[in-house]
């Protein structure tokens, strides 16, 4: 089955759950005159809207890509769960004004032994609902279904609130709702906001995961004839769509057929495993030259004794034009041009008849 299907089908169980649960609840809500039962049922009514967002959301970011939009169109998703934290905010914020309300306001409510085995279903069927939908969406990489899990998580937790604020309210003829509410609609909140930022991160562009980029660097520097890996980027272009570049290390004297041959490698192994478009770059590397190879290691030496320069690569130098280049990998705290103009003047310094072009290169991935 393709991913798009099963999310498809993922939404659909979910909507059916939150209508059934809608039903249930306004029935006991209205019965039993209580505020918190009909805003749970409120809640589900959005929940079901949420999961109709994400079916509309995975079918427009399924679309082929076009000629305006060559990266295609899943970055849809994430737009969808930005709309789905927005539910679990306003819900949140309605849950919180009419908690403060009913705390202000109290009303008698009648609720029933029928009424209390209806929530504590309601719980355990939005618990399964949210753990399955929630599984699945960490599975396909879908943001949307995530937060859809999530929010039925916390609705879980609402709902068991609302259990034992009924059954508080039948044994001790007391309103703890509005207090139990208060308390649920600040973590509702709090969730949302988070959600919200998680999406957002994805949306502006993050740190790609420690654990692919070294699995990728590893994967890389282990082809033979490869010195290194360097320069890694990856653009996300939806939760499926990554495309992105690298620059390998080889040794000067390779032939052009034969770093074809090699980047073509790479390529082709990285898409295999990962899905991912990887374009390869080249970075020749002195293996012969004794002065060069000096060279290279008295400005590691150089570079070492600065702690905000995180790494030096690319390092090449041409004997006959006496140029030397490389780049640095500075902190992103770190006042990278007063550091490359260091480095230059040190290294300059020792070795005056050489021409040193220092590069500053970004700190993109592990």
């Amino acid at each position: 089955m393709d991913r798009s299907k099963k999310i498809v089908q993922t939404s659909i169980v979910g909507i059916v759950v939150n209508l059934l649960l809608v039903s249930l609840k306004m029935l006991v809500g209205l019965a039993a005159n209580s505020i918190a039962v009909i805003l749970d049922a409120v809640n589900n009514l959005g929940d079901a809207l949420s999961s109709i967002i994400t079916i509309i959301g995975v079918k427009l970011s399924g679309k082929a890509p076009d000629k305006k939009h060559p990266y295609g169109y899943g970055r849809i998703e994430y737009l969808t769960a930005v709309i789905i934290a927005g539910i679990v905010l306003a819900a949140g914020a309605t849950s919180l004004k009419e908690s403060v309300i009913k705390i202000l306001h109290p009303e008698q409510t009648e609720y029933t032994v029928v009424s209390l085995i209806i929530i504590v279903v309601a719980v355990f069927a939005k618990l399964g609902c949210g753990l399955y939908v929630k599984g699945v969406g960490e599975k396909l990489h879908a943001p949307s279904l995530v937060a859809s899990g999530s929010d039925a998580f916390f609705d879980s937790i609402l709902s068991t609130a609302t259990f034992i604020g009924a059954l508080v309210s039948m044994v001790w003829k007391v309103q703890p709702e509005g207090i139990l509410g208060l308390l649920i609609s600040v973590f509702i909140i709090k969730a949302g906001i988070e959600m919200l930022t998680d999406t957002l991160e994805n949306i502006i562009g993050v740190r790609t995961d420690s654990s692919l980029s070294q699995e990728l660097k590893e994967l890389i520097t282990g082809t033979p004839g490869v010195h290194g890996a360097y320069d890694l980027i990856l653009h996300n272009y939806g939760p499926m769509t990554i495309i992105g570049s690298v620059h390998i290390e080889v040794d000067d004297d390779l032939r052009a057929k034969e770093i074809h041959k090699l980047a073509r490698m790479i390529a082709t192994k990285v898409y295999d495993i990962y899905g991912i478009i990887l374009t390869v770059g080249i970075y020749a590397s002195n293996n012969s030259d004794e002065k060069l190879l000096e060279i290279k290691e008295e400005l590691a030496k150089v570079v070492g004794n600065h702690p905000e320069i995180l790494q030096m690569h690319g390092f090449y130098g041409e004997e006959e034009s006496k140029n030397v280049t490389c780049d640095l990998i500075f902190d992103f705290n770190a006042d990278a041009q007063k550091l490359r103009r260091q480095v230059e003047e040190t290294i300059s310094a020792k070795y005056p008849e050489y021409h040193f072009s220092i590069l500053i290169d970004a700190d993109f991935s592990d």
